[in-house]
């Protein structure tokens, strides 16, 4: 039966005292390697400003004492950061965590009515943002009943009436160094397992986005199983074949906001002794090339879209991409031949899909260090630590290579969803996650991604939720009934598509006038568009039908109407 527990390695002795920025900045571990002295941790990829650990400690503390002195921040204050990159986020973020706080990070996309919701679901009592997203932040506070005193400013381009109204981050580290020092938040034994660090928002398996309380233990954890399965500080092959070592350089194009970002991309990468290029200008493809070329950066951690992008942009060709080591992409399941087209681009590097989930507090697989690439369309093998199984509808297990849904235990789990106790108890079940999506596993251990169970989308690499959309959809003056559902896309993942029965008056016109079904689809998709982040938008388009699919009990039959959507654009 497919249960299995990790092949990939058995898990040292994890920490269970140690806040995130305690692990990292302050602490040894035995899987650590040594970073050689003088070596940056974070280069911002458009200016080449570099910061080291004893800069990146002074800032932390600083700011620490800063945001206690200015705002008496401490335990269980929950900070939100609403703000693109930035070579200051993380000093942010370990700074709230030096005060025993919380952080929660918003998708800078994010229209004012989507941060308010953030704001009001975490009851965040301080937003830390950046001078291009000030203005949707000011009105997100209004709605939030958030005083705008209340607000600190990522230092950057900006008018000076902003300067003056808003303290910066840099204000508050120059506060912070004639300040009388704060007291580190120290953990007892076992409480980095209860201790929230970070209240990540993830859709779940169903409804509006749902915060994830994650404890420090979780992304430490998660840190030490990376470790353990790359074989990060062994030496079981020569030096210039192992995956992960001091020296490299990792890109860290995702956004910090996000915990794939967060955990893998910076945090794993700092545990390694390398050095992480941040981009923290709006991402453009080109600019990324360029960045590669200019750091030499041997490590990179992609979404399918800009995977399609290395595969398909013209630029690409000019490059020699040779001295490039590693590739993965997570996200959404990447086709057998566009990861072909990656071996081609990269021709020396490792190559292989990962597997994770904000729940999980981010990765659950990642190709075996035994294979250079895995080009098999696998996710992965389960990391160390974690124990996997596939059960089918009926609650049985399925066998090895048989289709059912991913459910796994693994240390680095979440608590469960903030002040949403039924979906806590519809996912978190036992002490296993129920992923929701639709998988094979092998003896291996190796995951195949075949289709999400659970009713949220993936648009590029972002969860969306089908209800959150509906629930606006169904606001249109001209709908009746609705039903969101994703359609397949080379570049996105999915898209979003809406099933729409109109209203009597509304379906009258569209019979009377030619013209007129065209203007309510494109109505509302513009009435989407104008409350919902760009990535949510209605990209999939609008389809007109007599009704919804539904079962006895009143739920929607999405897989139907999906089949459906993928009918009619096959005929397109």
């Amino acid at each position: 039966m497919a249960e299995l527990e990790s092949p990939s390695g058995t898990l040292p002795p994890i920490p269970d005292d140690l806040t995130l920025v305690q692990f990292i900045l302050d602490s040894w571990h035995l899987l650590r390697p040594a970073q050689a002295h003088g070596v940056p941790w974070i280069i911002e990829d458009h200016t080449g400003v570099s910061r080291g650990l004893d800069e990146l400690r002074e800032r932390t503390s600083s700011l620490a004492n800063g945001l206690r002195f200015r705002f008496n921040i401490s335990t269980h204050t929950i900070v939100l950061v609403f703000s693109p990159n930035h070579l200051d986020y993380l000093v942010v973020v370990w700074a709230t965590h030096r005060l025993g706080a919380i952080m929660s990070g918003a998708n800078p996309s994010f229209t004012p009515a989507e941060l308010a919701y953030q704001i009001q679901a975490t009851k965040a009592s301080l937003l830390v943002t950046h001078p291009d997203t000030l203005s949707v932040a000011l009105s997100a506070l209004q709605t939030a009943k958030l005083p705008t005193d209340r607000v600190v400013v990522f230092d950057g381009e900006s008018p000076s009436s902003t300067k003056k109204t808003y303290p910066t981050v840099q204000d508050l580290i120059d506060q912070g160094l004639s300040t009388p020092a704060f007291r580190d938040r120290k953990l007892s034994p076992g409480e980095g397992k209860t201790k929230i660090a970070f209240l990540n928002f993830s859709s779940g398996t169903t409804g509006r986005p749902k915060a994830v309380a994650i404890p420090h233990y979780a992304p430490i954890t998660n840190i030490i199983q990376l470790a353990v399965h790359h074989k990060v500080n062994e030496d079981y092959t020569r030096w210039e074949d192992q995956r992960f070592r001091p020296g490299d350089i990792c890109s860290a194009v995702l956004p910090l906001y996000h915990i794939y970002g967060m955990v893998f991309n910076t945090h794993y990468i700092f545990f390694c002794g390398m050095t992480t290029v941040l981009t923290t200008a709006r991402f453009n493809f080109d600019d990324l090339l360029h960045s590669i070329m200019k750091f030499r950066i041997t490590h990179l951690m992609l979404v399918p879209p800009q995977v399609v992008m290395f595969c398909k942009h013209p630029a690409v060709s000019q490059y020699d991409f040779s001295h490039v080591r590693y590739v993965t992409s997570g996200a959404a399941p990447l086709s057998w031949e566009l990861m072909d087209q990656l071996v081609e681009i990269f021709p020396n590097a490792n190559i292989g899909q990962s597997y994770g989930t904000t729940e999980s507090s981010t990765v659950i697989t990642t190709w075996s260090i035994d294979k250079q690439r895995d080009l098999s369309g696998s996710a992965g093998q389960i990391l160390p630590g974690i124990t996997a199984r596939v059960e089918k509808s009926d609650g049985t297990l399925a066998r090895f290579d048989e289709p059912g849904e991913l459910v796994v235990k693994t240390p680095s789990l979440a608590l469960g969803y903030a002040g949403n106790p039924k979906a806590t108890r519809e996912t978190f079940v036992n002490g296993w996650l129920r992923t929701g999506d639709e998988v094979k596993m092998n003896k291996h251990g190796e995951i195949f991604v075949l289709d999400r169970l659970k009713e949220m989308l993936k648009v590029r690499g972002f969860q969306v939720a089908p209800a959150e959309l509906e629930g606006c959809i169904l606001d249109h003056p001209d709908v009746e009934d609705a039903c969101v559902v994703g359609i397949p896309d080379e570049y996105s993942g999915e898209l979003p598509l809406a099933f729409v029965v109109l209203r009597q008056e509304a379906a009258k016109r569209t019979k009377k006038s030619p013209g007129a079904g065209d203007e309510i689809k494109r109505s509302i998709t513009k009435h989407v568009a104008d409350t919902k982040a760009l990535f949510k938008q209605l990209a999939g388009g609008v389809e007109f039908v007599d009704s919804i699919p539904k079962n006895p009990s009143g739920k929607l039959l999405r897989r139907v109407l999906r089949d459906n959507a993928r009918h009619l654009r096959s005929k397109l």
